[in-house]
């Protein structure tokens, strides 16, 4: 557990935990004894008298919220303090679906750069020419999305295990929101109605295995770069999204071994979270469960010129949805 509790927006908030304390990279669904719990500040009560999993009970999202209202007022049932417990990711979603270069700054700092050290262009010049590519990609352009795995899964205070192949292991904190109401085709002005809720995943990468120099006609190698186990940490919670305010106004930081590496508000988006569910639900249908992470801004490593190593601590935070504390250890 966290030297410091994990606070959240609203009267409550929603998680899955285990009364094993000690740190480990193990998702929820592979962790003996996991438990849904109902967050009231410091105290947890054990949901497991009435729905096996968060993911079950997002799946009758509009027939649970007001009996977790009901409950987070109550003071029967099994409680537990917060600090006792082992913190697992909220919930095994069904999707993990991954936005991809989706904060401006960022994306404009990517263009210019490739400008000026491919094409010659002046700093003014690059920066120029990429503003005009983002203003006409929130035009006409669409989001970009993959898929990630659930494995890759871990506890918001997990250690982070760095695989045995690669050597720019990066960080990318993002937004993530669950699914509570299942669609397809959902058009933009009715997505809001389908998010259950949000919490935070920081989206590693090992940026020198993105691309397979055997395979260059193919392109990125999402699978390997991305979905090393524990290299998701998500949560603390599941933080209903009544409470949480205007999603497009929420501010991501990043620390890395106590340097903000990454500040920026989710105003910074390419494509907001309405425009991201249609575009998302006219290829797959959005289940209750699902898991879309809404893009990363600028600050990763890459940008910075640091990569992860043994020993470094990655601390995250988005107001309202808790902190993340995670220390990086190798995998031997």
């Amino acid at each position: 557990m966290s030297d410091q509790l994990p606070t959240h927006a609203g009267p409550f908030a929603l998680g899955t935990f285990t009364a094993d304390e000690a740190p480990g990279a193990f998702t929820a669904h592979e962790t003996v004894g996991a438990f849904p719990g109902l967050v009231a500040g410091a105290r947890v009560r054990d949901l497991s008298d009435l729905v096996p999993t968060v993911r079950a009970l997002v799946e009758r999202w509009d027939a649970w919220l007001p009996r977790l209202h009901e409950l987070a007022r109550s003071t029967g049932g099994d409680w537990h303090e917060l600090a006792g417990l082992r913190v697992l990711p909220p919930l095994e979603p069904g999707q993990i679906l991954q936005s991809g270069a989706n904060y401006r700054k960022h994306v404009v700092d990517l263009v210019a750069a490739e400008k000026e050290s491919v094409h010659g262009a002046t700093p003014e010049e690059a920066r120029a020419d990429a503003e005009k590519m983002m203003d006409e990609r929130v035009r006409n352009g669409v989001p970009y999305v993959f898929l990630g795995s659930t494995r890759a899964l871990c506890g918001p205070y997990d250690d982070i295990v760095l695989p045995a192949l690669g050597e720019q292991h990066d960080w990318e904190l993002e937004l993530a929101l669950v699914i509570g109401k299942p669609g397809r085709d959902i058009p933009v002005e009715a997505a809001m109605d389908h998010v259950a809720g949000y919490t935070i995943s920081n989206d590693l990468t090992t940026r020198d295995r993105l691309y397979r120099p055997d395979l260059k006609a193919i392109g990125t190698d999402w699978f390997t770069a991305k979905n090393a186990d524990t290299f998701l940490p998500t949560g603390p919670f599941l933080v209903p999204a009544a409470f949480v305010g205007d999603p497009d106004d929420l501010r991501i930081t990043l620390r890395h071994n106590g340097v903000v590496r990454q500040d920026e508000s989710t105003k910074d988006m390419i494509f907001d979270i309405p425009r991201l569910i249609a575009y998302v639900s006219t290829t797959t249908t959005l289940r209750p469960g699902d898991l879309l992470l809404t893009g990363s801004p600028a600050g990763n490593g890459a940008h910075w010129g640091v990569f992860l190593r043994p020993g470094d601590v990655v601390e995250a935070e988005i107001p309202g949805l808790g902190h993340q504390r995670n220390t990086v250890r190798s995998h031997a």
